[in-house]
């Protein structure tokens, strides 16, 4: 297993993803308010916050399916590109799991691994096909390759998303409420991978309501509300002992409903 990085995000080695006095307004609306966030390699930080307090958003800007007003997001010490071919090369360093799956429908569960490594990377079919078999496997799945999506509950969809970005081999893992769409037992299935991910070393910031794996999987809490950072903790801290009153009242209403 890779050794997992302290949950401290002070002084230490650079951190792979960095995030400097972001922000991003749609409109009027202020939705990142001078984000300073760093995630280190193996680590996993969990963003939780209500509705609308700017965490979906701040995970898209990551891999820059939003621009960002001001500020600046690095990897692995190096800017964020703007376009073209540069930015493909980011999108292949960060795989995204979205909560809507984003499967390809008229094509196979193999054909939805293989396409990104094939015309992206270039790697050989026979190749790619092979990877994405070990992935189908690893993600409980390895009897579906040549099913559809339409044909797969959601929790599988959503076990084939994982299965796809883990096929770019990614050095960052973006998760955005990947169990929100799902039934209740369909969460289950989705947040075991995840959780066996984060015991492998995968690095991965990903945005959920659920707490028992944010309390279980994660190297560090950051609470967001009204687009800015209240606080940033490991999770035994953060869920026994949260240090501003938004962040109680925010506990209180989810771990008590």
């Amino acid at each position: 297993m890779v050794p997992r990085v302290s949950s401290d995000s002070g002084p230490g080695p650079a951190a792979l993803l960095r995030l400097r006095a972001v922000n991003k307004h749609f409109g009027q609306l202020h939705v990142l308010r001078d984000i300073d966030l760093d995630v280190h390699a193996g680590e996993v930080v969990v963003l939780l916050g209500a509705s609308g307090s700017g965490k979906s958003t701040l995970c898209r800007c990551v891999n820059r399916l939003e621009t960002i007003d001001s500020g600046e997001i690095t990897l692995d010490g190096v800017p964020l590109p703007a376009e073209g071919r540069e930015l493909a090369r980011l999108r292949a360093q960060v795989g995204m799991v979205f909560q809507s799956f984003n499967l390809f429908g008229h094509k196979t569960v193999l054909e939805n691994i293989t396409l990104a490594p094939t015309r992206v990377r270039g790697v050989p079919r026979a190749e790619a096909a092979d990877r994405a078999v070990e992935l189908l496997r690893r993600v409980g799945l390895a009897d579906k390759a040549s099913a559809h999506p339409a044909q797969l509950s959601g929790g599988q969809q959503q076990r084939v998303a994982i299965a796809r970005a883990l096929a770019m081999d990614p050095r960052l893992l973006l998760f955005d409420e990947p169990t929100s769409a799902l039934d209740p037992e369909m969460i289950t299935e989705v947040l075991e991978v995840m959780t066996e991910l984060a015991a492998e070393g995968m690095t991965m910031l990903v945005v959920t309501h659920e707490m028992g794996f944010a309390r279980r999987a994660a190297d560090r809490v950051v609470f967001m509300d009204q687009g800015a950072i209240l606080e940033t903790a490991p999770p035994d801290v953060f869920f026994d002992r949260p240090g501003t009153d938004r962040a109680r009242d925010f506990l209180s209403r989810i771990l008590h409903h």
